[in-house]
């Protein structure tokens, strides 16, 4: 069986426009792949790359060379040279993020915030709502922050929103940013426990997290980032 999600061979680098054109290596040769059920955790220290990695499997860096091929409707679509329609298709469809950022349309409730995705799919919006509503219930959000907008809430509470937004819908392939990052030991466990039933699912996932219990609890396969740091090559 094909994996849903391969990466092969691709680079990035920021051109630093406020140093005259300074052209900074981030990563080289970057190759992985992800198995239907399975949890790959990118591992490695700070600064070699791994946020960047994930924000070009989803789309929102710009690759300067190489692959990264997603399963969509059967199809094998290149995220690094797919138009932006087709990549806006894709995520709708099949590749789902949770970020380390809440970021929402204001005044929009967080029961709406989190159902949205499945509205986006066709789904009932009371039906959405029901399912949303029982999302941010496990994820102990308190029923009086439901009906309104994540703008005030602490950083934990948002990071619960994202996690209930991000994990609402069946994709296919899961990136994850760090979404414990912000919680407390009883709902980190939740997200552990949500991250096991995806993999039973049959979900892709591949994902940063900086607690080591979690990484322990959830990993199939660590990837070492180091290994393509065009950073630590260039110092």
């Amino acid at each position: 069986m094909e994996s849903p999600l391969l990466v092969r061979n691709v680079a990035k680098s920021f051109t630093m426009h406020l140093r005259g054109g300074l052209l900074l290596p981030v990563v080289e040769n970057a190759t992985l792949h992800a198995a239907a059920g399975e949890c790959v955790v990118l591992g490695g220290p700070s600064g070699v790359g791994k946020s960047s990695i994930l924000k070009m499997l989803y789309g929102n860096y710009a690759v300067d060379a190489g692959e990264i091929i997603i399963r969509h409707r059967g199809e094998a679509i290149d995220i690094a040279t797919a138009m932006p329609r087709k990549v806006l298709e894709v995520r709708r469809e099949t590749l789902g993020y949770v970020s380390q950022f809440l970021r929402a349309v204001p005044r929009v409730s967080t029961v709406d915030i989190v159902a949205e995705p499945l509205i986006a799919r066709g789904v009932d919006k009371d039906e959405a709502r029901r399912r949303a509503e029982a999302l941010l219930a496990r994820l102990n959000l308190p029923e009086t922050l439901w009906q309104l907008p994540p703008a005030t809430f602490s950083g934990g509470e948002q990071q619960r929103v994202n996690i209930a937004r991000g994990f609402i819908t069946d994709h296919p392939i899961l990136l994850l940013d760090e979404p414990t990052a912000s919680l407390d030991a009883m709902n980190r466990q939740v997200v552990v426990e949500m991250i096991r039933e995806k993999k039973a699912a049959g979900t892709a996932l591949v994902g940063i997290f900086h607690d080591e219990d979690v990484r322990s609890s959830v990993a199939d396969r660590i990837v070492d980032v180091s290994t393509f740091s065009a950073r630590k090559r260039a110092a």
